[in-house]
Order: structure tokens, then C-alpha cells, then sequence
């Protein structure tokens, strides 16, 4: 079953209305769309409720996809009441830990311009996300903290634009992962661009993003770590550099 995805044309709608396609035996709820982000990239899934017609409520306690991307399954809380086939819902993201996940996720891309190097993981958080990158170098954190605030004050646009499978492969470049490549087969693939004109960024993401870079707020790097002999973890956190 394929679930259209909200979240994809706009990160800021966290209240929709959906019809409920399946209840699975897990007790997952698949539906027709949905503006629930699912774990995908690095980025957890959304949590929040759903509303019913009687004003009850169905907490949602995780997003996560099926047996493909375009399967979107919400899993509702031990407790909670599963819906009916067929039911209509209002749907409702819990709004301040996703716009949190959006600055931080933001923040990762910008971490990606100031270090350009290959990236071999990353995990977005509330609280403190980190970005591993193939590199031996060291960095100073009190310096990349300084260039990382820069983006964020010049405020630069933030949005998405798709592109083909064969502009892709004509510009493998824009993969900055080492290890992941975009989901093929549905013939697009979407890019997040920073700046005018993607002057700043442009890679693939499926994520959700503010739209302009000040919306990010303050960070900071917490502790860069050696995660192996050509391997570095910068940690972003929200904040202040601490003296």
C-alpha cells in the first residue's frame, strides 16, 4: 500500500485529515496520506495522535516505513485504540520535537558544506545529532562552530527540487554519502538546496528541513571524536559554544 506523503511538498503542515486504508497485525495503521515523517536517513518518524470522529484520541508513539518507502506505518502507543478501516482521522504531529528535528536536521547540511568530506553516517535528535565524515584531519570545534553560525545568520533559503535519475548519474557529486545512495526507481530523486540558486548545497534528501537557515537557531559542536583512523563524529548541539 502506498501512503502520499505530506511532509514531502511541506515540512510545516502538522495537522491533516486522512482515511485509514489498513490496520495491520502489529497493530500499525496504514493511510491514504499522511503528514508523518517516517524514520528514514538518519531522522526519526514523528510521533503525536490521531483524532477520531467522537474527539477521542489514538496516541502515536512511532513512524516507521513498511516494506518499501512508499508504505508509511504509524504505531500507535500500547494502550491506544486501533481505528477502523475505512475511519477518518485528523492527524495531528507532535509540532515541537519535529520543528526541532527540522533545525537540527538543517544544521547537519550545513555541517556537510563546512567539512566536504564523504560522509559515512549520521543520527538527527531533539537534543544532539552527530555527522561522521572520512577524514584524518583535525578540526577546531570553537572554529567550525564560528562558520556554522555564519550560515545561519546570513539566512540563507532553504527548499527542494527534483531532479531526474539520469541528472543523477550525471552528477554523481551531489551523493555525499559514502555508504547510502538515493532510493531509485520512481524515476525522480529530490534534492534539498541551500542558499540562491542551491549556491550553498544541494544533495539528496527525503528529510524535512526549515526554510531559511536562520530558523536553525543557535549550535554549536560539542566534541568532535575519532571514530577510527580516517573517521570523525562532530556532535551538534543546540546553544551556545560553552566557555
Amino acid at each position: 500500500m502506498e501512503t502520499r506523503q505530506l511532509f514531502t511538498d511541506d515540512a510545516y503542515l502538522s495537522t491533516a485529515e486522512a482515511r485509514v486504508l489498513a490496520v495491520n497485525e502489529a497493530g500499525g495503521i496504514i493511510l491514504d496520506q499522511t503528514c508523518f515523517y517516517a524514520t528514514s536517513g538518519g531522522q526519526p518518524g514523528d510521533t503525536g495522535y490521531f483524532e477520531r470522529a467522537d474527539g477521542s484520541r489514538i496516541a502515536i508513539a512511532a513512524t516507521v516505513t513498511g516494506q518499501t518507502k512508499a508504505e508509511i506505518i504509524h504505531l500507535p502507543a500500547t494502550d491506544a485504540p486501533r481505528p477502523e478501516p475505512g475511519e477518518t482521522l485528523v492527524l495531528h504531529v507532535d509540532w515541537e520535537r519535529r520543528y526541532r528535528l527540522m533545525r537540527m536536521h538543517t544544521a547537519c547540511h550545513l555541517l556537510s558544506v563546512i567539512c566536504p568530506y564523504p560522509i559515512t553516517g549520521a543520527s538527527v535528535s531533539e537534543e544532539d545529532s552527530w555527522v561522521d565524515f572520512d577524514m584524518a584531519e583535525t578540526m577546531d570545534k570553537a572554529d567550525i562552530t564560528g562558520q556554522l553560525m555564519a550560515l545561519v545568520r546570513d539566512n540563507h533559503p532553504v527548499f527542494t527540487r527534483w531532479i531526474t535519475e539520469a541528472e543523477l548519474d550525471a552528477n554523481p557529486g551531489i551523493v555525499k554519502s559514502k555508504n547510502v545512495r538515493p532510493p531509485r526507481g520512481a524515476g525522480q530523486i529530490r534534492l534539498v538546496c541551500i542558499g540562491e540558486n542551491a549556491a550553498v548545497d544541494s544533495q539528496p534528501c527525503g528529510g524535512t528541513h526549515v526554510s531559511e537557515t536562520q530558523e536553525v537557531g543557535e549550535i554549536h559542536i560539542g566534541k568532535i571524536e575519532k571514530k577510527g583512523k580516517e573517521n570523525r563524529r562532530f556532535r551538534i548541539r543546540f546553544g551556545p559554544l560553552p566557555q
